[in-house]
């Protein structure tokens, strides 16, 4: 599934859910720019996926369309199994260079407890592997039933390898694990493989669609 797809589904579902949802909330909501988010709204009107009307100067009410229902039951089968293709490609890739890594570790601990957390702990329960800890910044959450220690709490902890399942800066996550005093030679960190994917400016056809909700903004 391209970007492109996958923020039309983003907006379906959050039109679908709350009609009277502003644009600021959608941009918040998707992570993007208010004014591209009114140009993704005018290009799934300009294909009859969604209509648009003006309640009040600064208030617009939206809903699916027909056609709109049917691409977004649509988009929602593709997102599905693309989740579940990258999933499965995803664990391939990460039983291969886990088994490599700790090949000669018995005792395994994971720093972070997103998506990708999840994935390594069940590998290393596919592979049986011992995990003895799990690490965050602060701690003291759960992760899958298992209690979250402090990363400050590691000097306490007998492990093997640690490995940091925590995609997103990735620079600033071994720095931090450097400052709490983790040897280096026990990390074992993840890496996207990935290429990074820009999203283009959606083409609009015509004049149609809402307005913008700026300069004025809601009340």
């Amino acid at each position: 599934m391209d970007v492109e797809s996958r923020r039309d589904l983003q907006l379906l579902e959050a039109l679908e859910q709350e009609s009277r949802i502003t644009q600021r909330t959608l941009a918040e909501r998707l992570g993007i720019a208010l004014g591209l988010t009114n140009l993704y709204l005018k290009r799934l009107i300009v294909k009859g996926y969604v209509k648009c009307a003006t309640v009040s100067p600064n208030r617009l009410v939206y809903s699916l369309t027909p056609r709109g229902v049917s691409r977004k039951a649509r988009l929602t089968y593709e997102f599905m199994k693309y989740s579940l293709d990258f999933y499965r490609d995803a664990r391939q890739h990460l039983r291969r260079n886990l088994a490599e890594a700790v090949a000669r570790h018995a005792r395994v601990a994971i720093f972070g407890t997103g998506d990708a957390a999840e994935l390594v702990y069940l590998l290393l329960r596919d592979m049986g592997l011992e995990l003895v800890a799990v690490f965050e910044p602060e701690g003291g959450t759960k992760f899958l039933g298992l209690p979250v220690q402090p990363l400050a709490e590691h000097v306490n902890v007998a492990y093997d390898v640690l490995i940091v399942a925590v995609l997103e800066r990735p620079a600033g996550t071994a720095k931090l694990l450097k400052q709490h005093g983790v040897p280096s030679e026990k990390v074992y960190m993840l890496q996207p493989t990935a290429p990074t994917v820009v999203a283009a400016r959606p083409a609009v056809a015509g004049n149609g669609g809402p307005p913008s909700e700026e300069p004025h903004g809601e009340r």
